[in-house]
């Protein structure tokens, strides 16, 4: 009966072992199948990230079309010998493309403020105007005056800055068409203008307050030249670039695009359009 009794409980001792064994395996292979799921799931919301970061890095211009940086990867692999790392870190709206083929909706508008010191009324994009104000008070702590000579422009008063030009140019001898095609290389039409953006603003010398190529000249300019960087502006219609930019050469208007664009931009001596892909 002894041997009866032990027998049982080696049996019950054998069958428990090899339950538990089981149960530790089952244990085991859900464990793995947990650890997986988890693996997964993360891999899938990576995913899910990088797809929604691609779909919003690139956002359209007001105009509802693209700003000219959609698709050029942040390393700044696209465009041959073009770098535009700072791009995916630049807020789209310092990069708006204004120009003949990408013009500002009718319905645009824009929130602006006053420029500091200046006593003729101008104003700026809100939210660019305190780099704005920045890089004027350095200028005067540098010893020099730079003339605010214009910045936001409405849509009315640059139709009427485009007729007194064109008037001008006939009362010089010009024929109608000839005055219309010789303004329209310096005065952008409405709408597509950088002025109606609110972004650009024209800086002269107080002493010399001609806008010609002589402005280029001047300390002020050469100050502004070397700077404007550091502030997020670029000289935004350099020389050698007409054909590009479709607009003479203007020493006197800079455009705010954020410090690190415009680092990237003066650096490497593109225009804006060079910079975006659209030229």
């Amino acid at each position: 009966m002894r041997d009866e009794r032990a027998e049982g409980r080696d049996g019950r001792k054998r069958r428990s072992s090899s339950v538990g064994r089981r149960r530790k395996k089952k244990y085991r292979v859900k464990k793995r199948f947990f650890v997986f799921l988890l693996i997964l799931i993360l891999c899938l919301a990576g995913m899910v990230r990088c797809t929604v970061h691609r779909l919003t890095d690139g956002d359209s211009s007001p105009d509802g079309g693209s700003t000219g940086f959609d698709g050029i990867g942040a390393d700044g692999s696209e465009g041959g010998s073009v770098q535009r790392t700072a791009i995916a870190s630049t807020e789209a709206w310092k990069l708006t493309l204004v120009n003949k083929t990408h013009r500002l909706p009718e319905d645009y508008t824009v929130e602006t403020a006053a420029i500091a010191g200046d006593t003729a009324g101008h104003t700026f994009d809100a939210r660019a105007v305190d780099s704005l104000n920045r890089m004027l008070a350095d200028a005067k702590e540098a010893g020099l005056d730079v003339m605010v000579c214009s910045a936001y422009r409405t849509i009315e008063y640059q139709e009427n800055l485009i007729a007194a030009q064109v008037a001008k140019y006939v009362a010089q001898g010009l024929s109608q068409a000839e005055a219309e095609a010789r303004t329209a290389t310096e005065i952008i039409e409405p709408g597509a203008s950088e002025h109606n953006l609110g972004l650009a603003v024209d800086l002269v010398a107080r002493s010399y307050q001609t806008l010609d190529a002589a402005q280029a000249s001047t300390a002020e300019n050469q100050w502004l030249l070397a700077n404007c960087t550091r502030y997020g502006f670029i000289l935004r219609y350099p020389d050698g670039k007409q054909e590009i930019t479709g607009i003479i050469y203007e020493p006197w208007h800079f455009r705010y695009v954020g410090e690190a664009a415009a680092s990237e931009i003066m650096e490497q001596g593109l225009c804006l359009e060079e910079y975006l892909g659209q030229n």
